[in-house]
């Protein structure tokens, strides 16, 4: 890269720094100024804010992995409907609370129900498992992460206890989400919904895949923007990777490096956001996770599904769920952590807004 597209890179990502916030032009200059050296120095800003706002904590998060059934058929996503030789499952509540039993029992205190779309779990169904999560566990958060649901739906599930919700919005750019996803399916609807988890006062997560097909820059400068403008508490990004029963089986992985800038780029534009360091970064990379918390991420979601149906749910190809992926591998990941300067800790790990 010329020295002078460099300089400009750093200024503007100094001013991110300050100020927490560029126009969409920037944000797109920044995305297209991507190389190791501008990395690596919005690296060390990111880091600088991390440790300002949350130090060297890192929160860990039990990942329950509910259902593997979808109803939904997006075009990169290994549960889709269209997947005939997907092997499903369905979690009864009393696995799901054995499962979190168990999590309790290594440290942890946020469980993550995620799941495909799966008509199975009901509001009853749902409420009824958070309900007998939080009396079990009462200094537990849950996190909800079940797709698009109504409104009334999502303000039931938070009665009943709630207190995250995870939907990745996938992009910030309506035609592009066309392109990922089925007719039926709306850019439109899922930005609803995300409204919708804010306003009833989930602490709401968002996020997108880094790499998709037809991504461009200005399309993850709008993700940029995007997360900047509607204050999520958490944002989940990780490298797309294909999935050989989808439309987009041959297309590229996603680059763990350009994941792990936009992670840096995340970190100041929100240094209170939680930022978790993904399977997909782990799964491309051995030292994914490391990487991403070197770049400013703070969370790690460890897999404490059954183990008999950790494989089953395969959103993409080779999925990561052993070692320091998996919730028995705690060890493990406390020791890589600790390797870089980081601990993991017993918390539940809200959000510390600063405003």
């Amino acid at each position: 890269m010329p020295k002078m597209a460099q300089q400009r890179a750093c200024e503007l990502i100094d001013r991110l720094a300050r100020v927490h916030s560029l126009e969409l032009a920037e944000y797109e200059e920044l995305v297209r100024a991507f190389s190791p050296e501008v990395a690596a120095y919005a690296a060390d800003r990111a880091v600088e804010e991390r440790r300002r706002v949350y130090g060297t904590d890192v929160y860990i998060r039990g990942l329950i992995e509910i259902s593997s059934y979808c109803k939904n058929d997006c075009l990169y996503c290994g549960l889709r409907r269209s997947n005939r030789s997907a092997e499903r499952y369905r979690l009864r509540a009393e696995d799901i609370l054995a499962c979190c039993d168990v999590g309790y029992n290594l440290g942890f205190r946020t469980f993550v129900l995620q799941g495909g779309e799966d008509a199975a779990f009901t509001d009853e169904v749902v409420c009824d498992i958070v309900r007998a999560i939080k009396a079990a566990h009462p200094d537990c958060a849950v996190t909800l992460s079940l797709g698009e649901r109504s409104r009334a739906s999502y303000q039931a599930l938070f009665d009943a206890g709630a207190d995250r919700y995870l939907l990745r919005h996938e992009t910030a750019d309506p035609e592009h989400y066309a392109r990922l996803h089925p007719a039926e399916l709306s850019w439109e609807h899922r930005m609803n919904c995300l409204c919708d988890l804010r306003d009833i006062g989930y602490q709401v997560g968002c996020g997108f895949m880094v790499g998709s097909p037809y991504q461009t820059a200005a399309a993850l400068a709008a993700d940029l923007k995007f997360v900047e403008t509607f204050r999520p508490a958490m944002v989940g990004i990780g490298p797309f990777i294909p999935h050989h029963a989808t439309p987009f089986a041959r297309e590229p992985a996603g680059l763990v490096d350009l994941t792990c800038y936009l992670l840096s780029l995340l970190r100041l534009i929100d240094p209170a956001l939680l930022l978790p360091a993904t399977t997909a970064l782990g799964t491309l990379d051995a030292n994914g996770r490391e990487r991403g918390i070197c770049a400013g991420a703070n969370v790690v979601m460890p897999n404490l599904s059954p183990t008999d149906v950790r494989q089953k749910y395969e959103l993409y190809d080779k999925k990561a769920h052993a070692g320091s992926e998996a919730a028995e591998g705690l060890a493990e990941l406390r020791r890589r952590m600790e390797a870089i300067g980081y601990r993991v800790v017993i918390d539940r790990g809200d959000v510390k807004r600063l405003d």
